[in-house]
């Protein structure tokens, strides 16, 4: 009964921070329209929910990512579109995998990569704000560099008649956005991920009872080896 119910609490949890993440996925404040791209804030709740739930937790949250990444570049298309939504595939169907891949696989691997993160930097006993400050700033970078990587890897013919510039220029390209949008989204991550979730750790043993017994735990394992 205690472990069905735990599920429950994870299910609704993980439900909840779904919710956010569709929200600022279909709001300005989450995906910001650049001239050639949309820069997110998106993953941050994805982020944020891998550490408070775990790793499985934060790739269903990335995979909701995905979806609503594919459903703007559809309904709302951009010059870079043929990336991310299969419905743009200059390719045929090996290009709208490719795009799936980019929209949804990519934005998988930052919740898989942000939960193990955390679990990581929990082990070696590193303090709470450091660790979310990495997980937050190393998570967002896995979004820009796997997804600007993949368009350079799979897209950069496409990607260079996008932006009418020679084949050779791509990589600079690519590089640029890394450094002009990844990094201020990275700091930005780095800065909410540790702020939010400071407050959030600090209140899920209200929201889940188990995170209270097992801190209680803790402390009573701690005061018998004292």
């Amino acid at each position: 009964m205690y472990s069905k119910q735990k599920d429950i609490r994870w299910m609704v949890s993980v439900a909840l921070m779904a919710a956010i993440v569709v929200l600022l996925a279909n709001t300005p404040l989450g995906m910001i329209q650049l001239p050639i791209i949309k820069a997110t804030t998106v993953h941050i709740p994805v982020i944020i929910g891998a550490v408070l739930l775990g790793p499985l937790a934060g790739a269903i949250l990335g995979g909701v990512f995905g979806i609503c990444s594919v459903v703007s570049n559809t309904v709302a298309p951009t010059l870079l579109s043929f990336a991310f939504s299969p419905f743009f595939s200059t390719s045929g169907a090996v290009g709208g995998i490719k795009a799936v891949w980019i929209a949804v696989g990519c934005r998988i691997l930052i919740g898989v990569a942000a939960g193990w993160l955390w679990i990581l930097f929990t082990k070696i006993k590193l303090p709470s704000p450091v660790g979310l400050a990495l997980t937050g700033f190393l998570g967002s970078m896995v979004n820009t560099v796997t997804v600007m990587g993949s368009i350079y890897l799979l897209f950069a013919q496409q990607y260079a008649e996008a932006k009418e510039v020679a084949l050779s220029a791509v990589f600079g390209l690519v590089m640029g956005t890394v450094t002009a949008s990844g990094i201020p989204e990275a700091i930005a991550a780095a800065v909410l991920v540790t702020v939010v979730g400071l407050a959030l750790i600090k209140a899920m043993p209200r929201i889940m009872p188990e995170k209270k017994k097992a801190k209680d735990k803790t402390n009573k394992n701690a005061e018998i080896t004292a």
